[in-house]
């Protein structure tokens, strides 16, 4: 995406990024801390999240907070307190980034382990609902909030081993659908990005034999991540964005 946005296209924005420890979660924070953003970070494992924070707090913008969540037990519960919790810290959220996610195992599904299953879909799917429905009050104070969530291109055509992954993707744009159309007349746009092929550990995973060199890096995509975060994107709710049109899923080839 051939996007130029201005140096101070996320002034002022409160934008909360999950899955900020690491990979296109961790470039997304810092990435909307450098268009002047106050990024409040969420994740599992507080050494990782820290670590994210101090990168962005060594840019000199507005210094970064993190919260502990572990998706795998989040409850409508947990994340009412989190909101809660926040509430009290910001006035407001301008925008969420939903990037925590598992892949879980690729296998046939006649194969798949039940506890795999249940899993994905808690950390896919439950957490990522019950988190959303306790945020959406604090989304709703904003003169124009931005929700994404991040989505496959297995979420849109089942393919074969991506198992319980990729119903939670299909799971995942039916969401992002249903919430764009509930709030189509507020100050509040709701939209989807496929990353597809990227430099991640969750990447790797899935393809551990694939030239990760042949990959873009999550720093190549982030004028996406920028453009549906600030005004220009304004408009725009309902969507499936590809990060990277054109590309072809399945491994890398040179």
């Amino acid at each position: 995406m051939h996007y130029q946005p201005k140096s101070d296209l996320l002034e002022n924005r409160i934008i909360l990024v999950t899955g900020a420890s690491d990979g296109i979660g961790r470039e997304a924070a810092l990435t909307y801390a450098r268009y002047g953003a106050q990024v409040i970070l969420l994740g599992r494992n507080p050494d990782t999240l820290q670590q994210t924070e101090h990168a962005i707090n060594r840019l000199n913008k507005k210094p970064a907070s993190s919260l502990l969540l572990d998706f795998s037990h989040a409850t409508p519960e947990s994340c009412q307190q989190l909101a809660q919790q926040l509430a009290q810290q910001v006035p407001r959220l301008d925008g969420v980034l939903h990037n925590a996610g598992i892949l879980g195992e690729i296998v046939p599904l006649a194969e798949l382990e039940p506890h795999i299953w249940r899993q994905v879909m808690q950390i896919n799917l439950d957490a990522t609902f019950f988190l959303t429905q306790a945020l959406l009050p604090l989304l709703l104070k904003s003169d124009a909030g931005s929700l994404i969530f991040t989505t496959s291109s297995v979420g849109r055509v089942g393919r074969a081993g991506w198992g319980a992954y990729a119903v939670s993707k299909f799971a995942t744009e039916g969401m992002m659908q249903v919430l764009a159309d509930e709030y189509k007349n507020r100050h509040l746009r709701v939209n989807c990005i496929n990353p597809g092929g990227t430099r991640t550990k969750m990447r790797a995973s899935a393809f551990p034999d694939e030239d990760a060199s042949l990959l873009k890096t999550p720093t190549d995509l982030m004028p996406l991540y920028l453009y549906l975060m600030g005004d220009d994107s304004k408009r725009k709710t309902g969507i499936s964005f590809d990060a990277q049109p054109g590309r072809k899923p399945g491994p890398a080839s040179a």
